[in-house]
């Protein structure tokens, strides 16, 4: 493809292969990790695709027995990782590939902890809490959204409390990643506008986190510019293929912006719409991320890291270019703008900002925010009349 890519970082993995029909590769690509029993994790839409199937041929022509669990599903919780761990056991498994969506990601991740490390999900919840290997994990994106394939977490639910546990370990991340945008081609339209919208705010978050640092930066800078540039055309014309492949590489910089820089408010506001009124996440993040801009840009430090982002991109430097930009990309995915749109009532915010103060990436913000200042950004989210924060 005419984009070239960026180097991304050899620690953490993965070794990156982009381009149309890559996914074709994967068989040679496990036989040089020196494995011969995969275990496939995606979810029934993604197999009924075709997609899984292209890559159980090239592995089993590659010599590989593959086992397939394909029950994955959306927000995955302890159960679904238990169900693909029953399966994994009996698959005797030494190479774990996931292809689908942000799901299917973190279902594998989290098989691969408990099948490798045992004990629980909940033992994982946090950061480097494994202390044996892992099986090499091989990744394929089929959305160009949560980047999760250069990322070392997996975020799984609890289902009592809907609570998301963010398990990470350099030793979960992929060893190969493979972008092919020809597997991206037969998503819904308003799974490409979710999955867009989700890496859109994953580089407007990194590039501004209290954790952010040289190398983020310029993967978060340079995955907005490329989203600026792809996303309304990818939604406007599904089968272009090097728009595809720009949306691929924006979520994979996005990715590798996030594992080295963390999220913010936009994330610790969503997870609450998402576990309490089952918003989709990437309506949840996209509902939240111009009040958060504009609640952020009262920090100078933030505001002129917002500046340079929009300047990256080619806007002119000014927090409002970037907002402009921003809120025309969400009304380009038709994502809805207000609360009031997705059925979440007015009474429901106290619960909803207690939630959010709670969340784990509310304290890489890079303006300092509490329950009440979740109050606030719900308040200004709520509907068309509500003030800007």
């Amino acid at each position: 493809m005419s984009q070239t890519m960026m180097p991304f970082p050899e620690n953490p993995r993965p070794h990156v292969v982009f381009g149309p029909d890559t996914v074709e590769q994967i068989g040679s690509l496990a036989r040089s990790l020196n494995t011969h029993r995969a275990l496939l994790v995606t979810d029934p839409h993604i197999y009924e695709a075709g997609h899984a199937p292209r890559a159980i041929r090239s592995l089993e022509q590659a010599g590989l027995a593959v086992t397939v669990f394909d029950r994955v599903r959306e927000n995955p919780t302890t159960e679904d990782v238990d169900a693909c761990l029953d399966v994994a056991l009996k698959a005797n498994a030494d190479v774990i590939v996931g292809i689908g969506g942000g799901s299917s990601m973190d279902t594998a991740k989290g098989c691969n902890f408990i099948l490798t490390n045992g004990g629980r999900m909940a033992d994982y919840w946090g950061v480097d809490k494994a202390t044996q290997s892992m099986l090499p994990f091989i990744a394929v994106p089929t959305t160009g959204g949560t980047g999760s394939e250069c990322q070392s977490f997996a975020l799984i639910a609890d289902p009592m409390t809907h609570q998301k546990m963010a398990c990470g370990d350099k030793k979960a991340a992929a060893s190969i990643a493979i972008l092919d945008p020809t597997l991206t081609t037969t998503q819904p339209r308003h799974v490409t506008a979710n999955t867009g919208v989700d890496a859109l705010t994953h580089a407007v978050e990194t590039a501004v986190t209290l954790k952010r640092n040289d190398l983020s930066l310029r993967y978060a800078r340079e995955a907005f510019k490329l989203i600026a540039a792809n996303l309304a055309r990818v939604l406007d014309e599904p089968n272009d293929i090097a728009a595809r492949g720009q949306m691929l590489l924006a979520a994979a910089y996005a990715g590798t912006a996030i594992e080295h820089s963390m999220l913010g408010a936009a994330h610790a506001a969503a997870n609450p719409l998402t576990a309490q009124f089952h918003v989709v996440h990437g309506q949840a993040v996209g509902l939240m991320l111009p009040s958060v801009v504009r609640y952020n840009a009262e920090d100078a430090e933030a505001r002129a890291m917002y500046e340079a982002l929009a300047a990256h991109a080619g806007l002119e430097p000014t927090v409002e270019a970037l907002l402009t930009c921003i809120e025309s990309l969400l009304d380009a995915a038709k994502m809805p703008r207000v609360l009031e749109d997705v059925n979440v009532p007015r009474d429901a915010i106290g619960a909803l900002a207690a939630d959010a103060a709670s969340q784990w990436t509310a304290q890489f913000n890079p303006r300092p925010i509490d329950a009440d200042g979740f109050v606030g950004l719900y308040e200004a989210t709520f509907s068309s009349q509500s003030p800007t924060a």
